[in-house]
């Protein structure tokens, strides 16, 4: 049993926590992993979230809190947003007993310092003299960042040509990383979560390389050590990490010091694990209106209180601070927007100025949902139109004959000059499920089914006749009726025009550039749209109505036919018309420093032509304008960013669904993660150096050959 060998430790990387107040200590950790959780929170480097509202204590008379400035001057210094304390870096990674054998000050490693009276007294006191804890620490903490000059690389004594060619294998791979991450295709096939070094598209692609370069071949492989190949699984994720680390810190950066905007929603991915997304929208140094996407976590639930603590937890791991939040913006879920227990109040306990914005695209959505359930007919239009989707695409077969008519109808159209073609004319296309979570799922469903209407019905027919239960032939001859019915043509070519004007609304609000001034005015021009088509359009309605009536043999109604009111019983019930019912009862129903600026620009010519309010905030960067008015820019930058939608973390799921997929359903939270930083944000990742990527990759643990110096 002795001479059996360690078994290796894993790593949790939910272990590594950027907040040195719920740091796990060093020395609970593995031996075997000690030394790469140092380097881990090497590369995240100390929590110093510069711009964070400090708590301030009384002492006294006074009162004192923590001071940016502080970061400056004690660069081993960290604080714990959690705990409202101080830490020391070095000494938690390289805490070890003076000559006295007594243990370094517990306050900088554990307990935390929080006394801010004489601060700077004991923090000059923790660091010591010569021979201290805490520069013993410092000693240990340069040495383990110089890898090239540490005894173990002297010892290994690798030749300038050897680290060449560990320089070329690495650039390689890089390469190939860059490739993968970009396009979202699995590394090792299907099964991502495996450490087994699998033939899959990362070592296709190197097999790709060597057959087009022999030198980089004998590199990559014939004279490479078959234990330095930089082709291993451990390898691509950890390139896959320094990618993603790299894309964050540009973003981090980017934002610097200055207020944003926090976007987060959660969704399941496809092995059913609650993922949260985050997004941060703020201004960027020229002015433009910036959102990026920051990281997705796995929360256990999605309560308040975890999404809270998952959210501290990311803006710490980036030294970003919750008291630069603005603005918060979701969808509108219990969890996020109630008035006590949601997101939003729980950030508001912590920063008054977090003002909640819920999302206007889900608005509109609801808003609309909500109105067309209200009324009996819309209602049963949609219904009827479900209903209609699921029968004609209940199977492959069938989706196969709506493509052929579909396909010999529009021929026949081209033939007869009904049609013209021509790029992105008349494609094929098939029938939308509507969904009241998708945004323009409803309107497109409608725009399809009017224009493929003789072909559904034609489907509907033979799926009627070759029905063998009689509750299926009689659900489809219902249908049928129903598509020859005036009341469900009229209601959905109104419905179709109404989703129409809100459609382009929820399209202009989903753009990552809108501002809430420009979208405010967006939602008025609507109205507006909304009220001359109640007052006027009631003509064209009817007439489109009438046209497609004749245009598909359905008969049509006598508009000064008298008829009893629906939803009475017919005797003794009121006597309308017809055009009474569809006038008034369908289409009626639905419903519907400053002055010294101000002076400045009005002088200027190039202010003149402006038509919104981000195009004044870059204007005033490249004139200068936001330092000499900076009270006036703080105002237009608070403004541009309030969100307008969530649009850019929907997306973040749908990037989600395809890195994780069905075949990749095993790939693990850190590896997903990374992977789809990259390929969200694949515009910043083409502008990042590959030495910066190199550097972090070298730096991520001790390597047994060092890069060489271009």
């Amino acid at each position: 049993m002795e001479n059996q060998p360690r078994r290796e430790v894993g790593l949790n990387l939910n272990d590594i926590v950027g907040d040195p107040g719920k740091r796990k200590p060093i020395e609970e950790f593995d031996v075997s992993i000690r030394d790469r959780v140092r380097r881990e929170y090497l590369n995240i480097g100390p929590c110093q979230p510069i711009g964070h509202k400090y708590e301030k204590k009384k002492y006294g008379n006074q009162e004192r809190s923590f001071q940016d400035i502080w970061f400056k001057r004690y660069t081993w210094l960290e604080y714990s947003v959690s705990k409202d304390a101080t830490f020391c870096f070095w000494c938690y990674l390289f805490k070890k007993s003076d000559k006295g054998g007594r243990q370094s000050n517990d306050a900088f490693t554990k307990t935390g310092c929080s006394n801010w009276k004489n601060a700077l007294e004991r923090f000059n006191y923790h660091v010591g003299g010569v021979n201290s804890c805490h520069n013993n620490a410092r000693i240990q903490f340069e040495a383990f960042q110089d890898q090239r000059n540490s005894v173990a690389s002297i010892l290994r004594s690798n030749t300038r040509e050897m680290e060449v060619a560990y320089r070329i294998r690495l650039t390689v791979s890089l390469n190939v990383t860059r490739f993968l991450l970009k396009q979202g295709l699995s590394f090792r096939g299907h099964d991502e979560s495996s450490s087994s070094s699998n033939r899959g598209n990362f070592i296709e692609l190197l097999l790709w390389f060597s057959e087009l370069n022999d030198d980089v071949s004998k590199t990559l492989f014939a004279n490479a050590p078959a234990n330095n190949q930089m082709n291993s699984p451990r390898i691509q994720k950890e390139l896959a990490n320094a990618c993603a680390s790299e894309v964050t810190l540009a973003i981090v950066n980017d934002i610097g010091d200055k207020v944003f905007t926090l976007l987060v929603d959660e969704a399941r991915d496809v092995s059913m694990k609650e993922q949260m997304g985050v997004v941060l929208r703020y201004v960027n140094n020229e002015g433009y209106v910036i959102e990026r996407f920051i990281g997705i976590v796995h929360v256990t639930d999605t309560s308040s209180h975890t999404l809270k603590c998952a959210i501290d937890d990311l803006l710490v791991k980036h030294n970003l601070s919750l008291s630069k939040v603005r603005e918060q913006g979701y969808d509108g879920a219990s969890n996020m927007r109630d008035e006590f227990n949601g997101l939003k109040s729980l950030i508001l306990q912590e920063n008054p100025y977090a003002m909640y914005i819920h999302c206007f695209s889900h608005q509109l959505q609801l808003i609309i949902v909500a109105v067309a359930k209200g009324i009996r007919v819309v209602k049963d239009v949609f219904s009827y139109v479900s209903m209609i989707v699921n029968m004609v695409g209940a199977s492959c077969k069938r989706k196969d004959q709506l493509r052929q008519l579909q396909h010999d109808r529009l021929v026949e159209q081209l033939n007869d000059g009904e049609v013209i073609s021509g790029r992105g004319k008349n494609q094929e296309t098939s029938l939308v499920m509507p969904g009241d979570t998708r945004w323009g799922s409803h309107y497109f469903t409608l725009l399809r089914l009017c224009s493929m209407w003789s072909s559904v019905e034609k489907v509907l027919e033979v799926v009627r006749d070759d029905a063998t239960l009689r509750d299926n032939r009689s659900t489809t001859e219902g249908l049928i009726e129903r598509m020859n019915n005036y009341e469900f043509v009229f209601t959905l070519h109104l419905m179709k025009h109404l989703l129409g004007i809100t459609n382009e609304l929820s399209i202009a609000l989903q753009k990552k550039d809108q501002n809430i001034i420009q979208a405010i005015s967006l939602i008025q021009s609507v109205k507006h749209q909304l009220q001359s088509f109640r007052e006027n359009g009631w003509e064209d309605i009817h007439d489109q109505a009438t046209k497609f009536c004749e245009l598909h043999n359905i008969s049509q109604v006598d508009m000064d036919e008298i008829i009893p009111r629906r939803g009475y019983k017919k005797y003794g019930a009121e006597l309308i018309t017809n055009l009474h019912h569809y006038r008034v009862e369908i289409f009626n129903q639905l419903p519907l420093q400053l002055s010294n600026f101000i002076a400045n620009v009005r002088c200027d010519p190039q202010f003149a032509a402006l038509s919104n309010l981000g195009d004044v905030a870059t204007e005033m960067v490249k004139s200068g304008k936001h330092l000499v008015f900076p009270l006036v820019y703080r105002i237009i930058e608070l403004a541009l960013v309030l969100p307008v939608a969530t649009a850019s973390v929907e997306r973040a799921f749908s990037a989600m669904k395809t890195i994780k997929t069905d075949l990749r359903n095993r790939m693990g939270d850190e590896w997903m993660n990374d992977s789809l930083i990259v390929y969200i944000e694949k515009d910043l990742f083409s502008m990042i150096d590959n030495e910066k990527i190199l550097q972090r990759f070298q730096s991520m643990r001790t390597r047994r050959i060092q890069l060489p110096s271009l």
